[in-house]
């Protein structure tokens, strides 16, 4: 299917789920209409008065026209105003019922359609793109309407006067109606279209110097962060500046045509005139009427960009309106779900609910992780996760770890290879992306580097990872994290104290008054402690050292890697490697492979890379 026949029938997929009101929209649409006839009309009538008046004729001969200008130019405002009031109240109405739509579809749908997004992505498809599809009812679909109404009105309304003129403003409108449009969507697809990527680099490379400021700062890598946001920006400019060329020639060409016609009815009317065929006050009326027509035709290239910035905001939203439930709510051991395209999973059509678990036990056999859409970050993974056993994942930035974590929480679809589970009660060697998701959460806890701090309280925060732990519970996880003294003193100016206060990520969106906020050490062994909390047999946490000191760093990263057995398994992927003497085993991945893996002192001995981290760590020469 091409691009805009995929907008099309995404657009129309999306006006479906927004369910305007028919009724709503034709109220829109006429009184739309009867405004711009207002003006129209108002102009018309004008020039018939102006031409009728300078013959002095007995004053009651020019009431009639006198009255029709004031209404005419009242009921202008009063229509308009009436379009925007029902027009507006449809979009909210669409736009509310999509927003809810969206929104119950992401909470039963499978947790990796919102976790295989990038980061913002998400916000912009349920912000962004939902308002851009509001705007369609108000900037897009009415002004066609509106145009083409009014457009067979002036059209009749001529033909009566003097069909000649009819003929040279239907053709000329015609052309408006088609010509224009299709300019101005020309220049609406190149840029949201031909710009997308471009716009996308920009926001990624803005966010980036905006996120990791200090650090850039520090390595003197400010300048050419900036430098590449001032290329993307120049690109950016010329995609712009190609794009408002046809949507320049689609404004000139609307007040070309409406000029042609206010000429070409000008010339019929005279001769008309000079023939006896119609009077002098009515040749104003034939010039003034296409004069205000042109006003409607302006508004078209504009519209013709609202509908294509529509339908490019309904392709990005369809794929969250058709995402299939995985049956939360439902009492369920099996539910339907399309197939990947895995030789592995061929056939397999069910997908399986964990219930009970003794010693879960994960395998990853020749494992490719990546995101959708993109070449694999990281291929021949191969792990044997026995209940108990804790692994260790380090290695320069950029090279996979944090999606490799994702892959294995089964918040991402296996690029290549298998993601299998044993010991449970649906069997052993079943794939993990055949289990349900929500059954998986109950076995995985992923902490990753991107994790939020909700603006509630201490105890809600850590609850979220589970929902009946007890106080005792949530104090020995704060304890383990190193918070037991933190928690032990926290108090704000309300009363509240330990579990009961509210904190917040200063990172975040505006805080409310009294809102504890956590610092960066803080807030990441608030998150481990979320982790320790949750009971999961298997953690899997990314970057447990950011934010804090050596020595806190590597107690807290021991916590993780040496808790007793019983425990369960843990994944850690970390920059420090001093304190994964703790681990049973160590995966360096550098350039899309595991280039080394052993023991921490196996690793020491035999891997130059890993032998020089260490050194660093301890302040002593490279070898």
């Amino acid at each position: 299917m091409k691009p805009a026949a995929d907008g099309r029938a995404a657009l129309l997929r999306v006006l479906d789920e927004m369910r305007p009101d028919p009724w709503r929209l034709v109220l829109a649409a006429l009184a739309g209409a009867a405004a711009v006839a207002c003006s129209i009309a108002l102009l018309g009538v004008s020039g018939w008065l102006i031409t009728r008046a300078a013959q002095q004729p007995p004053i009651l001969f020019l009431m009639v026209a006198i009255v029709g200008v004031r209404a005419f130019g009242i009921g202008r405002g009063v229509l308009r105003y009436t379009e925007r009031l029902v027009s507006h109240d449809v979009a909210l109405r669409g736009v509310v019922r999509l927003r809810a739509s969206l929104f119950a579809h992401l909470a039963t749908a499978d947790e990796t359609v919102a976790a295989g997004l990038k980061r913002g992505d998400l916000l912009a498809r349920l912000g962004a793109d939902v308002d851009e599809l509001g705007d369609v009812v108000v900037r897009g679909l009415l002004p066609f309407v509106t145009a083409a109404v009014t457009g067979v009105a002036s059209v009749v309304a001529l033909w009566i006067i003097l069909p000649q003129a009819g003929t040279v403003l239907a053709v000329c409108t015609l052309v408006a109606l088609v010509a224009v449009p299709w300019l101005g969507a020309v220049g609406g697809r190149r840029d949201v279209v031909g710009t997308a990527r471009t716009r996308a680099a920009m926001s990624e490379n803005v966010l980036a110097l905006f996120d990791n400021l200090p650090e850039l700062t520090v390595a003197g890598r400010t300048g050419d962060q900036v430098g590449g946001i001032r290329r993307d920006d120049d690109e950016l400019s010329r995609g712009l500046d190609a794009a408002a060329r046809p949507f320049g020639w689609a404004a000139g060409l609307g007040s070309a045509v409406m000029s042609a016609a206010v000429f070409g009815c000008l010339l019929v009317g005279a001769e008309a005139v000079s023939d006896g065929r119609i009077r002098e006050v009515a040749l104003a009326v034939l010039t003034f009427v296409p004069q205000a027509l042109a006003e409607v035709v302006a508004g078209l290239p504009a519209a013709a960009v609202a509908m294509v910035k529509a339908a490019e905001a309904a392709r990005r939203v369809v794929p969250l309106l058709d995402t299939e439930p995985t049956g939360a709510g439902r009492t369920l051991d099996v539910q339907a779900r399309p197939v990947r395209n895995n030789a592995h999973v061929q056939g397999a059509s069910r997908l399986r609910v964990v219930r009970e678990y003794a010693g879960v036990h994960l395998r990853a056999e020749n494992l490719a992780v990546g995101w959708p859409g993109r070449e694999p970050a990281v291929r021949g993974v191969d792990l044997d996760l026995t209940a108990g056993r804790r692994i260790a994942v380090v290695g320069p930035s950029g090279q996979g770890k944090s999606t490799l974590l994702r892959t294995l929480a089964g918040l991402l679809p296996v690029a290549d290879g298998h993601m299998l589970m044993d010991g449970t009660d649906v069997g052993d060697g079943v794939d993990l992306a055949d289990v349900h998701t929500r059954s998986v959460r109950h076995l995985v806890h992923l902490t990753a580097d991107d994790a939020h701090v909700f603006g509630t309280t201490v105890r809600e925060n850590l609850r979220v990872a589970r929902k009946d732990a007890t106080d005792d519970d949530l104090l020995e996880a704060l304890r383990r994290a190193g918070l037991g003294e933190w928690i032990a003193g926290l108090g704000d100016a309300s009363g509240a104290r330990g579990l009961d206060v509210v904190v917040g990520d200063p990172a975040g969106p505006g805080q409310g008054a009294g809102t504890h906020l956590l610092s960066g050490g803080i807030r990441r062994r608030m998150l481990m402690a979320r982790a320790f909390a949750s009971g999961a047999p298997v953690l899997l946490v990314d970057e447990p050292a950011e934010h804090l000191d050596p020595a806190t760093a590597d107690d807290l990263v021991g916590e993780v890697l040496g808790a007793g057995r019983e425990a369960g398994t843990a994944v850690v992927v970390t920059h420090r490697v001093t304190p994964l003497a703790l681990a049973d085993e160590v995966l360096w991945i550098d350039g899309g492979v595991v280039a080394a893996r052993g023991t921490h002192d196996q690793l020491i001995a035999a891997f130059p890379a890993y032998r020089d981290a260490w050194a660093a760590e301890r302040g002593e020469q490279a070898a």
